[in-house]
């Protein structure tokens, strides 16, 4: 039990994301879920024969006997899932009751649909295992989707009006806030448990995390049948990538200039580093850099006039720079663990380091296909390994920034030569960054890695409107 409740619920629904918020919540010492509690046909789990020593055939008979079971354990906050279909018996004593927690999980009703519709045509309900991942899609049937969000609508409305009539306030959690450390360390204070994770539970994957165009068979008719009600968002790319930081000490002030250039990893920025020297005809080391939030106050403060920009490199270059520099290269900076990972997981045509004899275009191109087979699983979230910022989003680098402030400029790597000098408002020469080896991009460029950056990309070709590379490049 904590200070501020005795027992806690998810008020959550089938392919909502409850196994992995459980997951998560049971990762915490203090805290004990235990799966559907109340599922007319299993307790807890299938298979499960109990709950702490309350069976089935006793719950069935006494319902409130297994909720003050739970309430009652020692050691932990107990608590479980409740959807809404589950024994309509218990949910106005829970409701009702101030001391047990609200926790309220929510998805979007047309991914979730899709989601149960996929399930059921795979068989597969969780995924602890990329290589078992089975491929499906949904039919769209408007009567079932009429019935599936009335079901959700009225249950929603009902634990809202109780919380109203009674005076509390429930967690409110979406589907995509799962990703987040920070909010599921705020649920964990909010229950009254003191400790912290330090990292999410990698085992659960994400089995579709594709746009529902990509999942609905008859999407034309989806989108048809639910025209006007936009709150379904049907065309926008999931985002299931962490929240990033700021990275302030990575921000390069010039000597003198009042201009801040915040890099994106994996853009050019050993290039835009020596410019911003340049301004001031000073050498590297007289800029500035190493910021914390204190110092970068007072560097604005002190800087009438400051100008900060950010550069944007097309999602095709940075992509194959990020792979050249990360993956490819094994000197200084290489990752050689996630290159490990790709060669067992991904079957990567690599050795265990450095670049192979012979290796020419056409092994690099295999590579490197490779490469963005497995930045595409784990922007999604399907993967156990850290979402590193050399291949992030640009957009989500950038909603980073804004935690301190957004940039004053967003500068297109192809346009640096005309846009520098009138940032600095004079005629500093910049030199464009070169072809990264031992293969240069344009050597194995085509339309089908165009396109396969892009479905990885989406949120950033969306959102900054790049171009084909090729087209950029000419």
């Amino acid at each position: 039990m904590s200070g501020n409740f005795d027992y806690f619920v998810v008020l959550a629904e089938m392919r909502t994301g409850s196994n992995f918020l459980e997951a998560n919540l049971n990762a915490f010492d203090g805290i004990s879920c235990h799966g559907e509690a109340f599922n007319p046909a299993f307790i807890g789990y299938p298979n499960a024969e109990d709950i702490l020593g309350v069976t089935q055939a006793e719950r069935e008979d006494n319902p409130d006997h297994l909720i003050n079971t739970i309430r009652d354990q020692a050691g932990a906050l107990g608590g479980f899932r409740f959807f809404h279909d589950h024994d309509p018996r218990v949910i106005d004593r829970l409701l009702s009751d101030p001391r047990c927690a609200k926790i309220i999980l929510t998805r979007n009703p047309a991914e979730s649909y899709v989601s149960w519709k996929i399930a059921q045509s795979t068989g597969q309900w969780k995924l602890t295992n990329m290589k078992r991942r089975k491929e499906g899609s949904a039919v769209f049937a408007a009567p079932e989707f009429e019935q599936h969000l009335s079901a959700l609508q009225q249950f929603q409305i009902k634990v809202l009006n109780a919380l109203q009539v009674t005076g509390q306030t429930g967690f409110y959690v979406d589907y995509e806030d799962l990703q987040s450390l920070e909010v599921l360390n705020g649920l964990a204070q909010w229950l009254g448990v003191d400790q912290r994770l330090d990292a999410l539970d990698s085992k659960l994957k994400k089995q579709n995390p594709q746009p529902l165009s990509a999942k609905v068979e008859n999407f034309d008719e989806m989108e048809t049948a639910l025209e006007g009600l936009d709150r379904f968002n049907l065309t926008r790319t999931p985002n299931f990538e962490p929240r990033r930081g700021a990275a302030v000490p990575g921000y390069v002030a010039a000597a003198q200039a009042p201009l801040l250039f915040l890099p994106i990893p994996a853009g050019p920025e050993a290039q835009v580093v020596q410019w911003l020297a340049d301004v001031d005809s000073a050498d590297l080391d007289a800029l500035q850099s190493g910021f914390s939030q204190r110092t970068l106050r007072h560097w604005r403060q002190t800087t009438p006039g400051h100008r900060s920009f950010t550069v944007l490199r097309h999602p095709v270059a940075r992509a194959h720079h990020a792979f050249c520099q990360r993956i490819l290269n094994d000197g200084p900076g290489h990752f050689a663990r996630i290159r490990k990972i790709l060669r067992q997981v991904y079957k990567l045509p690599l050795p265990k380091s450095g670049v192979p004899e012979g290796y020419d275009a056409r092994a690099h191109r295999a590579a490197f296909m490779v490469f963005l087979d497995f930045v595409g699983d784990n922007l999604a979230g399907q993967t156990s390994v850290r979402l590193d910022p050399h291949w992030a989003s640009q957009v989500e680098v950038i909603r980073g920034f804004t935690a301190v402030a957004a940039p004053d400029f967003v500068l297109r790597e192809a346009e640096l030569t005309k846009m520098l000098p009138i940032l600095a408002g004079k005629e500093i020469a910049y030199q464009p960054a070169p072809q990264d080896m031992p293969i240069a991009l344009s050597e194995i460029y085509d339309d089908e890695i165009e396109q396969k950056v892009r479905a990885v990309y989406k949120r950033d070709y969306v959102s900054f409107g790049f171009e084909n590379w090729k087209d950029q490049a000419a």
